[in-house]
């Protein structure tokens, strides 16, 4: 991951914080960094007068490296699978799940949140992993 983070980003996204009508007076402030190479997106937490902190990373559905959870593979599967097997992990009292604030599924206390993404007409797994109140927000 800390190779990926080193390499120049694909695209960067962010915004200037007083709307499209202001563009140009202000601060740039940035919120993703698509690196398509090792499919992944690094999502950070900005404010005005604040530089950029690294506050999740998205690991891509269709792109991004194979990511496992207990031996449970993560990345381009089924989301329903997904969650189905940690749906049924909890019931069997294995661990205790936590709904994110897009309704995404994840192991309580693992901050790790399987996500949906569109892959053409269809839909796959994706992860994001996150500092723990980045949930809370967004």
């Amino acid at each position: 991951m800390a190779a990926a983070l080193a390499d120049k980003p694909a695209a960067r996204h962010g915004r200037y914080p007083f709307g499209s009508s202001w563009e140009g007076i202000g601060e740039w402030m940035l919120h993703d960094d698509r690196f398509d190479a090792a499919g992944v997106t690094a999502h950070y937490r900005c404010g005005f007068g604040v530089p950029p902190v690294l506050g999740a990373v998205t690991v891509h559905g269709r792109t991004g490296p194979q990511v496992e959870f207990d031996g449970m593979p993560l990345i381009g599967r089924k989301v329903s699978a997904i969650d189905k097997a940690l749906v049924e992990r909890a019931d069997n009292g294995e661990m205790s799940l936590l709904v994110g604030c897009n309704f995404d599924l994840g192991p309580a206390g693992l901050n790790m949140y399987v996500r949906a993404a569109r892959a053409g007409d269809h839909v796959v797994s994706e992860a994001r992993f996150c500092q723990a109140e980045w949930e809370d927000h967004g």
